[in-house]
């Protein structure tokens, strides 16, 4: 946002309600405080919303509170049912839309799925209001920084009137297409995302089996035709990239219960179209069984663990490195969100 942006937000009295402010959520508005904005928030969990309160949002009692006579509401909710709660209202809640100040522009940055976004639209339209569906890609680290990717649904005007602001939150700001054309983007992306970490972790086992090193593996696919952002970004052996969560016992970096959560979204999407996806509906399937497991807390790229557990051969531990490929030799070196998936 330029100078003479903020200055003009300030000036118009533009007011924000931001509704979630854990992982995500929470360093988005404070890059919105940042860069001028007037943000008012609501997380029902205490510590998110101390974290919150401390880079200047302030803080409201409830959700309802937060959005009332707000402008700009932007949502950051786990599911697409706390999406629809939160609009219309749910027990003693008023609801969003009731709430917020009259033709108020609503960015719902959730990934939920294309139904529920598309439902959430036409509830914004029915109320007097404007919305985008605008699911972000980026993690934790991207969120901080400033530097996530926005995949945004809905109308061309309501999308030039939030840029400024997605700018503010976000490197790349792509215009998918409208109402649910940003998760179905984010849906289809992350399906890619699920399959490929696959792949690549079983390529691993593999190597391992075959008495390939990671590091050797690593470099020659890292070159090659098998490279993709899975090995590449977030290598699911410790060793190769440092920055990756294989190297902080997969601490998370984008939880495999979240990637099951958006495969699960994926498998919806294909049955409402009728479109034959085979791997994609498998891998939806693996790291719903890793997260039944008690790994959905680890990072995504733990299904490797999975994988070299089923692995029949005598060097299924992974420990044949002779590179240095251990936990212990870069554990510590980078923050667990590097990661950047969502």
């Amino acid at each position: 946002m330029t100078d003479e942006q903020a200055t003009q937000t300030h000036e118009q009295g533009m007011q924000i309600g931001f509704i979630g402010l854990g992982n995500m959520g929470g360093p988005m508005a404070a890059n919105l405080v940042a860069a001028g904005y007037s943000v008012t928030g609501y997380d029902p969990v205490p510590a998110a919303a101390q974290k919150a309160a401390a880079a200047g949002v302030r803080m409201a009692a409830s959700a309802d509170e937060a959005v009332t006579g707000a402008g700009i509401v932007i949502t950051m909710l786990p599911t697409g049912t706390h999406v629809l709660n939160a609009l219309s209202g749910d027990g003693d809640m008023l609801g969003l839309l009731a709430a917020a100040a009259p033709d108020a522009l609503f960015l719902e940055c959730s990934t939920i799925s294309v139904d529920d976004a598309t439902t959430a639209h036409a509830l914004m339209l029915e109320t007097g209001h404007r919305g985008l569906d605008a699911p972000v890609s980026g993690g934790v680290v991207g969120a901080e920084a400033g530097t996530l990717t926005f995949m945004v649904g809905g109308a061309e005007e309501d999308f030039a009137a939030a840029l400024p602001l997605l700018e503010v939150m976000g490197g790349r700001v792509v215009h998918c297409g409208g109402p649910g054309a940003g998760q179905a983007a984010k849906i289809c992306n992350n399906m890619i995302l699920g399959v490929s970490m696959i792949a690549v972790s079983e390529a691993f086992v593999l190597g391992e089996e075959l008495g390939l090193t990671h590091q050797a593996l690593f470099d020659v696919a890292s070159a090659a035709s098998g490279q993709c952002w899975a090995l590449t970004t977030n290598c699911p052996v410790p060793g190769p990239v440092p920055a990756s969560p294989a190297n902080r016992d997969y601490r998370p970096g984008f939880a495999a219960a979240l990637m099951a959560k958006d495969l699960g979204l994926a498998a919806d999407a294909l049955d409402s179209t009728g479109v034959r996806a085979e791997l994609g509906r498998r891998a939806g399937e693996i790291f719903r069984e890793l997260t039944e497991s008690g790994s959905g807390g680890e990072d995504f790229s733990a299904v490797i663990k999975t994988i070299r557990a089923g692995a029949g051969g005598t060097n299924s531990t992974g420990d044949i490195n002779s590179t240095g490929d251990t936990n212990s030799d870069t554990a510590g070196q980078q923050p667990a969100e590097q990661s950047g998936a969502v």
